[in-house]
């Protein structure tokens, strides 16, 4: 809903440099009462950095503040803090999670905003020893969760809950903020499931009819088109393009974001299917307790050095099959690997039976964020496997190597071509997608025999897609690793895996080679859905 007003918020001339790297030039945006802008680009080119100046975020006065001016209804603002901008009504949910893992979700949408109770003794000691009002916290956090169109158990423990139930509560937080004009959503669908995805971009739709303007940030372009009023694309710095969604399409976004034509899918390789290759990993009856996924009785073979796929629909257990068999959630069944049965349950035998994992959860399980490039990379191997150690009085004595440290990081660094100031910039400081390719970079370091991969390409760029599948295929073919790629988009699977794998119903409904058409794959979709 686009008001004829005037703007609720005008960027002049922005513009950012982090030590003499500059990384924002003259940024101009305007956003009006109820306004949907899709602000798109590619990983590192400075979307999440202009959103943090806007929300005040603490790392830019840290390193010098920034050039240029904010006004908000017509007002010159500064925010000095996050605090700031939420009195005047900003919020945002950030591409990394900040929730306090043992508390209840309710307990997190209204962190220190809790409604309470006075009593006797805090009239007379003062309301420190008010108590919380429970019953008004369950009603403010439903209404919040409510109006996301989401189901989400709100006495549900941060810890226990799956990714995506992690980011809305993120979202739930944000609407439960009487005063909230303007939200700004940095990658809210990369960690959601498809159907998950659908109900934050109706709950979008609905924030603009009750006047609420959202700045939403995703590389799934497909969303910008069906939920923003205006598009707003963002190259190397530099605000390259403005213009309404309902006048350009996928391609031209692509275009103007990477300045080339891209292919947004892999090249279709030819399927390497041998029949007499040797079964390696033999899952039997697996079931997985995990949260928003039903894995009930799941039984798959994986050749040796095969690329398996395994798809299906949102919550009909794809996604649990990995973490069940590494042990993040309660599982049961059996696994055997090379004629060895695997103990469920125990992440570290799975590791030290030479497994490897890249969850679709690359902050909560993937990476060490305030850790260097290089420990993020070496450090699983150094812990598992003792490698990137020297070895002093016979053993007795390790340190690092950190020479060998440096060269894999950078190895990775190339490979992956991950944008970065060096292997000893920190994990944290980089955006998604390049957060991604190093939790890549930290199994390929593993040398695994089988590595499981989950939504290998959430949250990357349509130019980085290809050289991310490109090099799972590369690690394949050349070191000879089994892998099992689980992701939502049938045509990533087509276009890397040799036979793919469909759950449906917490079953394999079928396994067919990747050419198979694409109507064959979505009856084994839709045959046991629950």
């Amino acid at each position: 809903m686009i008001t004829d007003n005037a703007p609720l918020l005008e960027m002049r001339n922005i513009k950012k440099d982090f030590f003499g790297n500059q990384v924002l030039t003259d940024i101009n945006l305007k956003l009006k009462e109820g306004e949907v802008l899709g602000l798109v680009g590619e990983n590192g080119a400075g979307k999440s950095t202009l959103m943090k100046i806007l929300f005040g975020a603490t790392d830019i006065r840290e390193t010098g503040g920034y050039g240029g001016e904010i006004l908000l209804n017509g007002e010159k603002v500064s925010f000095a803090t996050p605090f700031e901008a939420i009195a005047k009504g900003i919020g945002m949910v950030h591409q990394e999670f900040s929730l306090i893992p043992g508390f209840e979700a309710t307990e997190n949408i209204l962190l220190n905003r809790e409604p309470k109770k006075t009593n006797l003794i805090a009239e007379v000691f003062g309301e420190r020893l008010d108590t919380l009002d429970r019953r008004e916290m369950d009603e403010r956090a439903a209404k919040a969760i409510e109006k996301m169109g989401v189901k989400i158990d709100q006495h549900m423990l941060i810890n226990s809950m799956p990714v995506g139930h992690k980011q809305f509560t993120e979202i739930a937080r944000e609407l439960s903020k009487e005063q909230l004009k303007l939200l700004i959503l940095d990658e809210p669908t990369a960690v959601l499931t498809e159907r998950e995805a659908e109900a934050l971009l109706a709950s979008i739709r609905g924030m603009s009819e009750r006047g609420i303007s959202v700045i939403f940030i995703t590389h799934r372009l497909q969303e910008i088109l069906s939920v923003c009023d205006n598009v707003a694309v963002m190259r190397d710095g530099v605000l390259v393009q403005e213009v309404p969604a309902a006048s350009t399409n996928v391609e031209e976004i692509t275009r103007w974001m990477v300045g080339r034509n891209v292919d947004n899918t892999a090249a279709r390789t030819e399927s390497r299917i041998n029949e007499d290759a040797r079964t390696i990993l033999e899952i039997d009856k697996l079931w997985v307790d995990m949260p928003g996924e039903t894995v009930r009785n799941v039984s798959l073979s994986v050749k040796e050095g095969e690329i398996l796929g395994i798809g299906g629909l949102a919550g009909q257990g794809k996604l649990g099959i990995p973490n069940g068999i590494m042990g993040l959630y309660q599982a049961g069944g059996r696994v055997v690997f090379d004629g060895k049965e695997i103990p469920l349950n125990d992440p570290r035998k799975c590791l030290d039976s030479s497994f490897a994992f890249v969850s679709e959860d690359r902050r909560g399980v993937g990476l060490l964020l305030d850790e260097s490039l290089e420990w993020n990379v070496a450090f699983p191997a150094m812990q598992v496997q003792n490698r990137f150690l020297k070895n002093y009085l016979g053993g007795l004595v390790k340190w690092r190597d950190e020479q060998a440290i440096r060269e894999v990081t950078e190895k990775y660094i190339d490979e992956l071509k991950i944008k970065c100031t060096s292997s000893k910039q920190n994990a944290r400081e980089l955006s998604g997608g390049n957060q991604q390719k190093v939790c890549l970079a930290k199994a390929f370091a593993l040398e695994p025999k089988v590595l499981f991969v989950s939504e290998p390409t959430r949250g990357i760029d349509v130019g980085a897609k290809a050289l991310v599948l490109e090099a799972l295929k590369k690690f394949n073919r050349e070191k000879g690793v089994t892998v099992v790629m689980i992701s939502s988009e049938l045509e990533e699977l087509r276009s890397t895996c040799d036979r793919i794998a469909i759950i449906s119903g917490g079953r394999v409904s079928g396994v067919l080679p990747a050419g198979a058409s694409v109507e064959d794959f979505g009856m084994l979709m839709l045959s046991n859905v629950v």
